[in-house]
């Protein structure tokens, strides 16, 4: 005889099946918001033990472009993030009001190539744009920020290829990099300069009278000023006059006080530049990292043993490294303005110069060997020195005829200097160290591909993007990785002694794009599935700035082509101010409000009691297809019966609550509702509304048919 249903079992099954095709019953479940783009199932996370700060991820905008650096340097204005797409030598316009569901409204277009915007508080915006033909001078673009429309205001003339542009704390300048680059064939070197732009008090354009130009004229022989001579000058003179102003190339500006610093990536040095007077007061010549000195260990080979590469940093007694910063920003401790740098490292490589070369070849093809009596002479190896790429015109002895020392590209960390070039502190070998440990099986991994070691001979994890910002009350720098990607972030509150924080790194290595795409049926879902590759820039948002009511980052990855949001929690603080429902019973979840990231993804101490609710999440969830390893694994979100790769067709499951209405104990889903800082959940929308509506209709649906079904059931009995 059939077994009478109750009306209670309908309910419950119904809701069980609502569930686990992604909706449910009353409150608000996985299926009410829009899923994540681009978050990997299992994001990196790893921190020091008393780290007062944890990363997260909240949400990405995608282009589908791969490695066509169609997201590369962004800018904050209100809930709109504006990001550099220089694929389509645009600026994409990106409503992060639901910073879990980040959506392009509209784009900026000027003529030209984008190549790098900065925001004025209220509302100026200013957009670097490099001519077609580099060598050419570029312009500046104003736009309004506050207008959706984002309406160009006008554009003023700049020198040639402006790289970045920034504007001054006080808002009375934009003071802009004109790299200057050579041509690609080394035909010609343009000069390189900063521009100094007076900007109107209101939100319009300034005109070409404006635009004030810092050259480095009083530089060259003969002239006022004296250049250092350990600043780099090297390379082709195509053209007859002012060979140091051509060879000098600025690459990214901070502000402190009255001054901007430039960066000088391949003279390893920095313009320090009157803003007033619009003049190169001196250039700082930054010296060299020792990597014989205990703690500036690297590892220096992707064939330590060949075809078995392992983690090997060590120490090497004449080897040198060129810091050559990419990024600079600044920030004051105790009354005292400090530069920090993230240490890239750049080569030349115009037409028939290149000024690179391996170590294993010297001595060949018209390079000098290493010296007989230098400590290196037994190192040089592919196991030791021999596929480490150096720089060739550094390290000879004084008759030219072979290397005594031999100097890397950058220094694969970053650097606090005072603001006369006087280093501070130097982060040594950690960026190699803590990658080592949380990503072993991809240490010094590419971006574009996922291999192991496939940039120790280069410059290692290739430290690029570089922000400064304000966690509580305590300073912290956040430094990208451009090759094996993440976030590194260090407490700057003692400026000699920098500590480790917390590393987050939002991408599955599991996926090889470059070795895959090729094949791929989907291309833009393999590109998804992959994450966020090659972080190119960093905006960070304090919690007055951010939507979430807390801070965050922006991240603009050039491989990837995503914009992403990355929460920052200030566990200091109790996280989402000590209240989040989703917390289950482990007491140090509650801290974080990165309910969309894996928090115990190597950095939680406490993950295994969070293994009883996470199974829990994943059985109330399982409605169909949720497997017991999923329920057993250390990821802190309820997948709501999703296979895995559903995260490559946009499918996931990402806005469960722990809502005890909606039948749901998934305390460690991909929730949005703690990234605002309070515990509540977001804003609601029309079209939650809509959703509303139809999962309350499908429901309903559902019910009445159990109903019919429970009568009929009746009936035959």
């Amino acid at each position: 005889m059939p077994i009478p249903l109750s009306a209670k079992t309908l309910t419950a099954q119904a809701a069980a099946l609502l569930l686990a095709t992604g909706f449910t019953v009353g409150g608000t479940g996985p299926g009410t918001s829009t899923a994540h783009a681009a978050e990997v199932d299992d994001p990196i996370s790893s921190s020091a033990s008393d780290a007062q700060i944890e990363m997260g991820f909240l949400g990405s905008h995608e282009t589908g472009q791969f490695d066509e650096s169609a997201a590369e340097i962004t800018a904050v204005h209100g809930d709109t993030v504006f990001t550099v797409n220089a694929q389509a030598a645009t600026v994409d316009v990106i409503d992060a009001s639901d910073p879990t569901n980040p959506q392009k409204v509209s784009e900026i277009t000027g003529t030209g190539v984008a190549n790098s915007i900065s925001i004025r508080e209220d509302g100026l915006g200013v957009i670097a744009l490099e001519d077609e033909d580099k060598t050419q001078p570029g312009t500046v673009m104003f736009f309004d920020a506050n207008d959706p429309e984002a309406d160009i205001l006008g554009e003023v003339p700049v020198g040639s290829l402006p790289d970045m542009v920034t504007v001054a704390p006080d808002g009375s300048h934009a003071l802009v990099a004109n790299e200057g680059e050579p041509a690609d064939d080394f035909s010609t070197d343009p000069q390189g300069s900063v521009s100094v732009i007076d900007l109107p008090a209101e939100v319009a354009a300034p005109s070409d009278a404006d635009v004030h130009t810092a050259d480095f004229h009083e530089f060259e022989e003969g002239g006022a000023k004296t250049l250092p001579e350990d600043v780099r000058i090297f390379g082709p003179t195509p053209e007859e006059d002012l060979p140091i102003s051509r060879n000098l190339e600025p690459e990214y500006i901070t502000v402190a006080g009255d001054k901007a610093y430039a960066t000088l990536q391949e003279a390893n040095a920095i313009a320090v530049v009157d803003i007033a007077s619009a003049s190169v007061e001196e250039i700082l010549p930054l010296g060299l990292k020792d990597h014989g000195q205990a703690g500036n260990g690297l590892d220096a080979s992707d064939r330590d043993p060949e075809d078995a590469p392992t983690v090997n940093i060590t120490e090497y007694e004449g080897l040198k490294g060129a810091y050559m910063p990419d990024t600079i920003s600044t920030f004051t401790s105790g009354g005292t303005d400090y530069l920090v740098t993230a240490n890239e490292g750049d080569s030349r490589e115009w037409g028939d110069f290149v000024d690179a070369a391996r170590v294993k070849d010297l001595g060949e093809d018209g390079l000098a060997p290493v010296c007989e009596t230098s400590p290196l002479a037994d190192r040089l190896g592919d196991a030791d020195l021999g596929r480490l790429n150096i720089i060739t015109d550094l390290g000879l002895n004084d008759a030219g005829d072979c290397y005594e020392e031999l100097v890397a590209f950058g220094a694969r960390s970053f650097s606090v200097w005072t603001t006369d070039g006087k280093l501070v502190a130097d982060s040594g070998d950690e960026f190699e160290k803590l990658t080592a440990e949380a990503v072993p099986e991809f240490f010094n991994s590419n971006h574009s591909e996922s291999n192991r070691e496939g940039r120790s001979d280069d410059k290692g994890p290739e430290p690029e993007a570089l922000t400064i910002g304000e966690v509580g009350e305590t300073t912290y720098a956040f430094v990208g990785f451009e090759r094996i990607g993440g976030i590194a972030a260090f407490d700057l509150s003692d400026p000699s002694a920098p500590k480790f924080a917390t590393y987050f790194n939002n991408r599955a290595f599991s996926v090889s794009v470059e070795d895959e795409i090729e094949d791929a049926s989907d291309p833009a879902a393999l590109l998804a599935s992959a994450g966020d590759l090659g972080p190119e820039g960093i905006t960070f948002l304090g919690s007055d700035e951010s939507p979430t009511g807390e801070a965050a980052l922006v991240v603009g990855n050039e491989v990837s082509g995503t914009t992403s949001l990355y929460s920052v929690a200030d566990l200091a603080n109790g996280g989402d101010d000590g209240d989040d429902e989703n917390a289950g019973t482990d007491e140090d979840a509650g801290d974080d409000e990165n309910a969309g990231t894996d928090q115990d993804a190597g950095a939680d101490d406490n993950a295994g009691a969070d293994d009883n609710a996470n199974e829990d999440a994943q059985a109330d969830a399982a409605g169909s297809e949720s497997n017991s390893e999923a329920g057993a694994n250390d990821n802190a979100r309820a997948d709501a019966g999703s296979e895995a790769d559903s995260r490559a067709d946009g499918a996931v499951a990402d806005g469960a609550e722990s809502d005890s209405e909606a039948g749901s104990s998934a305390d460690g889903s991909e929730a949005s509702n703690d990234a605002d800082g309070d515990g509540g959940p977001l804003p609601r929308t029309g079209a939650d509304l809509g959703q509303y509506l139809i999962l309350g209709g499908i429901a309903v649906g559902l019910i009445a048919i159990g109903t019919a079904a429970y009568f009929f059931a009746r009936r035959r009995s």
